[in-house]
């Protein structure tokens, strides 16, 4: 289940750009991926909401996945029949497909976990190991859309370069969707969450409002709101990433090197030490505290962004991009996994799920929206679209803003955050 839920999302999140471009869509990327962060704030709430009262979660997630699968095919068919598809109707579909995508994000934790507590084992020593082969098959899906090819009618997996590669066409839409409606189908095998009779609820209760209070601590209100400043940078390498590092083929020096021409293959070593360095963060949390964690995580975005703006596809600099890739693992993992966990010891137990819902809120929703937005406006200031489908301009200039403010956040992090006194 899990292999297939991050699948889905791998075949397009992180090459999604290249297509756009092709497609007169290129100054639009920044809103696609806002999109995902904006039904992120409201949608998982409905649909937990639904999961817990009405539907049993397995069923839940299956047709969500049905949804946004047969949407992704939408998406598919537009571009199959139009290289430059209507704006409207195809950011509608997108919409479409992502909102009830995302949920399921939180409904297929749901469902493991009422699997694994009704088959009687331990979840937080079993989930881990579950949750892994969601990053397997994000990488997976990477690295098939990238040697992907369907030339003339014939399909072959290749290194080499070709304009047909599912990296760059409406390919990594059917795949996902496909992959989506399998889900749908597995999911009907899924064992039965039988639901569970809910006590009467105040309003916010209901929609978890009540973590709201959380703010009223200063050093939670702090946490939280760079929780947001942090999730500003989630999605921008998800955006643009790929493009940039596809640009260089419109540059004759590095137009046949082996990183200009698989993209998503090499941004797929970020997924790869993204679960690596899941197994070092209760080390590090039990050694040296949030806060220190925390800032490694800061500082790892400040070399994410800022190995970027230096590396090129070519020998040596092509070593920065891997760098890049590298130091990922440590900036998304650090924060996302060990922020959740901070928040789950710092709540009281009667909060603790609509925290973990705050967090999520500020981070993949606000901050990621936010951040995206903002990330367009500084990509389309200082790069543009050439007519062979390449995002060219002082990309040096965009990677070293984007690193100026991931330092300025994690200074200011350092300076204003107060780790809870150890009790002598």
């Amino acid at each position: 289940m899990n292999f297939l839920e991050f699948a889905v999302w791998g075949a397009y999140l992180t090459c999604m750009g290249n297509y756009l471009g092709k497609a007169g869509m290129g100054a639009e990327i920044a809103w696609f991926y806002a999109i995902q962060g904006i039904v992120s704030i409201f949608m998982p709430t409905l649909m937990g909401i639904i999961a817990d009262r009405y539907i049993q979660p397995q069923r839940l997630l299956g047709v969500c996945h049905l949804v946004a699968g047969l949407a992704m095919i939408g998406l598919f068919y537009m571009g199959m029949t139009s290289a430059t598809p209507d704006k409207v109707t195809f950011i509608s579909l997108y919409t479409l497909s992502v909102a009830f995508y995302m949920p399921t994000l939180a409904l297929s934790n749901t469902t493991a976990f009422t699997i694994l507590k009704e088959h009687g084992y331990d979840t937080i020593k079993s989930f881990p190991s579950i949750r892994v082969f969601g990053t397997v098959g994000f990488i997976a899906t990477m690295w098939f859309v990238n040697c992907a090819t369907l030339d003339n009618g014939a399909f072959s997996f290749s290194l080499a370069e070709n304009a047909n590669k599912f990296q760059y066409t409406h390919l990594q839409f059917l795949v996902s969707g496909v992959l989506s409606v399998i889900l749908f189908a597995y999911c009907l095998t899924l064992p039965e969450c039988k639901l569970v009779p809910k006590t009467s609820q105040t309003l916010a209760e209901t929609f978890g409002l009540d973590a709201f209070k959380l703010l009223k601590n200063k050093r939670m209100a702090i946490f939280f709101l760079f929780s947001c400043l942090l999730g500003m940078s989630l999605q921008v390498t998800n955006g643009y990433a790929t493009p940039f590092i596809t640009s260089f083929k419109g540059m004759a020096q590095y137009a046949d090197s082996f990183a200009a021409n698989n993209a998503t293959l090499l941004i797929s070593l970020s997924q790869v030490a993204e679960a690596l360095c899941i197994l070092l963060i209760p080390f590090f949390l039990r050694r040296y505290g949030i806060k220190v964690v925390m800032l490694i995580a800061m500082f790892a975005w400040v070399g994410r962004f800022g190995f970027f703006g230096l590396g090129n596809p070519a020998f040596p600099g092509v070593i920065l991009f891997l760098l890049s890739c590298i130091v990922y693992g440590v900036a998304f993992d650090f924060f996302n996994v060990s922020g959740g966990m901070f928040v789950d010891q710092e709540s009281d137990s009667n909060v603790r799920a609509s925290a973990q819902g705050l967090f999520m809120l500020m981070t993949n929703g606000l901050g990621a929206t936010i951040g995206t937005l903002l990330a367009g406006e500084v990509v389309n200031r200082y790069c543009s679209w050439t007519a062979d489908g390449y995002l060219l301009g002082d990309w040096q200039s965009v990677w070293f803003i984007f690193a100026g403010f991931a330092l300025v956040v994690a200074v200011a992090f350092m300076l204003l955050f107060k780790e809870k006194k150890a009790r002598a």
